[in-house]
């Protein structure tokens, strides 16, 4: 098996220009290195990585209790996005590795999920997330959805629910 450099920190967003998602990210020997995503990939990694978060539960409150599993994930999934830290962003630039990612490896554990990215000439970068860091990226990459109008099908109802506004009440002046 080989040994791919590790990210440790990294920025996701969606570039107009390019119709994809663009990962920067910092590897361990300080380098950058540049990820594209397309949709056809996302959409492929996002189900199952949403699958390994239902799989796992969001506590003893899901342990049977049924239909309340998409609420309760709907709630872990707001509370996740809600404590991520803001940081600067790793910048992209021309001197930094770059390609599109072909094929991502998974690999899951009852605390985590690593992933490597990997493109077809073998470059590649791995990442391991706890649930609450997978949380939070895929609320990044969800919302990075919406900003390139793209089709969000392939996410369960409780991330995008998660993802919505609270409703406001209707207020109306009577006269």
């Amino acid at each position: 098996m080989q040994d791919y450099p590790t990210l440790q920190r990294f920025t996701t967003e969606y570039m107009m220009d390019a119709d994809r998602i663009r990962l920067s990210g910092e590897v361990d020997d300080d380098r950058v290195v540049v990820l594209w995503l397309t949709q056809r990939m996302l959409n492929r990694l996002a189900p199952r990585l949403t699958e390994w978060l239902e799989k796992r539960g969001v506590g003893e409150l899901s342990a049977g209790a049924s239909g309340m599993d998409e609420v309760l994930h709907g709630f872990a999934q707001q509370s996740a996005e809600a404590s991520l830290t803001p940081q600067p962003p790793v910048p992209a630039n021309s001197a930094s590795a770059s390609w599109r990612v072909d094929s991502v490896d998974i690999t899951t554990g009852s605390e985590a999920v690593a992933l490597v990215f990997k493109s077809g000439e073998g470059e590649g970068v791995s990442v391991t997330m706890s649930a609450e860091a997978l949380r939070q990226w895929l609320g990044v990459v969800h919302a990075q959805y919406v900003k390139g109008e793209w089709p969000t099908t392939a996410w369960p109802a409780w991330m995008q629910e998660a993802r919505q506004p609270a409703a406001k009440p209707n207020v109306s002046a009577l006269h």
